[in-house]
């Protein structure tokens, strides 16, 4: 036997609301018509047909009011009537869970609510949302084909390994969708990688060694230098306009450089260039090498700064393939 329905919470418990809508786990909303018809045309059309005033076979009557049911649960239901609703009678729910904002999305599509679609479309690229989980971001934003949020939950992703470990989102997606994103996170790492085969963008913005004594043995520190490093840098000769060899490197810098560029074929992003800097100031300040531990800070924060901006450039070149 069917338990009787529950009542919904203010402000869906209102005596004078004219219709009843029952959710798919047995709760019964009181609303006003008026403000669904005002939020969507199909709320408008449902209301225009004609409502038995007695119950019948076909249309259940509960206090006088049709009843109404719906496929979405109460908790989708409440949120999804909470926009419809205005301000002054009830706030617009919090969308930061993203599986709430997927339930509202494909609610809002299916009655019509385009300025709810909008909000809720807002909700799943919420940085917040975003930085936690990425993917689950992209699989919501692709299956919804919102063209937009999947490109920018797609550059997010870029801070999650390649082949990334399951998650339940993901069962949305067909057996080839997840192409078009592992075809554009690799092309990112490859792009992103081939930077070490052309240092320029570092001489260019330091111009000299002069510029950049922190990362060379200028400082004639005691820290090792690497003899036959692969990230020796080229300035330019400002008299005679030929390409000269810098300092040696230090062998913390080489290693720095070495393994931030492998990582970043599997995270073409920001922030692994900040874990590895990271690891780095910290292996130099242990070092106990005083002329380095002073100074790598300061010269680190700038070529960080550097270095971002470049990942982003190169990054925002590369396309995300879409079918939609």
């Amino acid at each position: 036997m069917l338990e009787d329905p529950a009542h919904a919470a203010a402000p869906f418990d209102h005596a004078q609301a004219d219709v009843i809508l029952r959710s798919s786990d047995n709760i019964d909303f009181r609303v006003f018509k008026l403000f669904l018809s005002l939020a969507s045309p199909f709320f408008e059309t449902l209301f225009n047909i004609p409502q038995p005033a007695d119950e019948t076979v076909d249309q259940e009557v509960k206090y006088g009011l049709a009843v109404i049911p719906v496929t979405e649960d109460s908790k989708t239901l409440d949120a999804l009537l909470r926009f419809c609703y205005p301000c002054t009678l009830a706030d617009d729910p919090n969308l930061e869970v993203l599986n709430d904002a997927k339930d509202v999305l494909e609610a809002a599509r299916k009655y019509s609510l385009d300025v709810i679609e909008k909000k809720t479309r807002k909700a799943i690229v919420n940085p917040k949302i975003l930085e936690v989980e990425p993917l689950q971001c992209f699989v919501i934003a692709h299956r919804g084909r919102l063209r937009e949020e999947t490109q920018l939950a797609a550059r997010y992703t870029l801070t999650q390994p390649l082949i990334p470990s399951w998650f339940q989102e993901i069962e949305l997606l067909t057996a080839t969708d997840p192409l078009s994103l592992l075809t554009y996170h690799k092309k990112c790492g490859e792009a992103v990688y081939a930077l070490k085969l052309n240092l320029s963008w570092i001489t260019s913005h330091y111009g000299s060694s002069q510029a950049c004594p922190w990362l060379s043995d200028t400082n004639n520190c005691r820290c090792s230098k690497a003899n036959t490093s692969r990230y020796k840098l080229k300035f330019k000769d400002p008299f005679w306009g030929k390409l000269l060899h810098g300092p040696e490197p230090l062998q913390w810098w080489d290693d720095f450089m070495e393994e931030t560029f492998t990582a970043l074929r599997d995270k073409p992003c920001k922030e692994t260039v900040k874990v590895s800097a990271e690891k780095t100031m910290q292996t130099v300040k242990t070092g106990n090498c005083t002329v380095c531990s002073s100074k790598i800070a300061q010269g680190m924060h700038d070529f960080l700064d550097l270095f971002t901006r470049k990942i982003e450039e190169t990054v925002s070149q590369i396309e995300l393939k879409l079918d939609f």
